[in-house]
């Protein structure tokens, strides 16, 4: 089982930045696409942004385009969200994913991913 955890969450003020990241022991790690999720109060989880095994290919939703950025590290096992320009409407619990089953496709889908983190709680006031 792929154990993740993500950490970086904190209660920020509207237009400050945070960075998230994700780690795993898993060793196949690089091998497969990851994914952020998040799921405010209420609302359904919902799509972040997702990268291929190697980073070469990104994807992100349109309220986060521009102000929030996915990256990797496959030496340490970690994916990153750098969030900038923050709005009250992020705030959300945030989950990384793994999509053990592709290397390359991007889904937006909770559903197509298998292995989740325990979430980290971004709180932006206004």
């Amino acid at each position: 089982q792929v154990q993740l955890v993500e950490s970086g969450g904190g209660l920020v003020q509207a237009g400050d930045s945070l960075r998230l990241s994700c780690t795993t022991s898993a060793r196949t790690f690089s091998s497969y696409a990851m994914g952020w999720f998040r799921q405010a109060p209420g609302k359904e989880r919902e799509f972040v942004a997702a990268i291929s095994w190697s980073g070469g290919n990104t994807a992100y939703a349109d309220s986060v385009k521009g102000r929030f950025t996915i990256s990797r590290n496959n030496a340490k096992n970690t994916v990153y969200l750098q969030m900038n320009s923050l709005k009250p409407e992020d705030t959300a619990v945030y989950y990384c994913a793994a999509d053990r089953s592709t290397s390359w496709y991007l889904s937006s889908t909770p559903d197509d991913y298998d292995a989740w983190g325990q979430g980290t709680q971004v709180t932006v006031s206004s």
